[in-house]
């Protein structure tokens, strides 16, 4: 049986929150991580968040998010699962492609991103990700017959609940009440997860 993979990349992949980080360069390190907390939590929909946070972020040069970005810590037990089978692992986050490109080319993997592109120097939003709709592409375009999806937040729900298995994972935080509603499983550590996600 074909399996994919898919992964959320923030606080799932990645060992902290991107976007916090990339907006401790504007000094609203603070006010990001709420509004990030909260739309994890969904007390405000992803596609309104995602659409603010673009705009208030959108004022930091590309080149310097990259080089931000380039100290992002992964989990190293799920940098080396994905490593290992980079074909039937995808990475499905609704941060935006022109920020997140560096650490896709460390992972190696396919992914599903919302897209944004400059117009200028003005960031413009073109499409948010359903993550739901990606896990759907991914078994009706790519012909996997199961799909195993881990994520942590309220974004992350329709994804868990499209996918055949799905995993509320706790790496940086603990997985949101909607994640680990829509989760067959909940794990607290990477190492943890990888030899799960092998047993299966």
């Amino acid at each position: 049986m074909r399996t994919a993979y898919c992964f959320d990349l923030d606080g799932t992949v990645t060992t902290t929150e991107i976007l916090p980080s990339i907006a401790s360069e504007a000094g609203i390190a603070e006010e990001i991580a709420t509004l990030t907390r909260i739309t994890m939590d969904g007390l405000i929909s992803f596609t309104d968040s995602m659409r603010l946070r673009t705009l208030i972020l959108g004022q930091i040069p590309v080149p310097r998010v990259h080089e931000i970005i380039a100290q992002i810590p992964l989990d190293a037990h799920l940098q080396r699962f994905i490593a290992e089978r980079s074909d039937d692992c995808f990475i499905v986050t609704g941060n935006l492609d022109i920020w997140i490109q560096p650490l896709l080319d460390r992972l190696g993997c396919r992914s599903f991103t919302s897209n944004a592109r400059l117009n200028g120097s003005r960031l413009v939003l073109d499409h948010i990700l359903d993550k739901g709709d990606a896990v759907k592409r991914i078994r009706s375009e790519l012909g996997f017959e199961r799909i195993i999806a881990v994520g942590d937040g309220a974004n992350d729900v329709p994804m868990l609940r499209e996918a055949d298995i799905g995993m509320a994972f706790g790496g940086v935080h603990s997985p949101t009440a909607s994640a680990v509603g829509a989760a067959d499983f909940v794990v607290h550590n990477g190492e943890v997860l990888c030899s799960l996600l092998k047993a299966l």
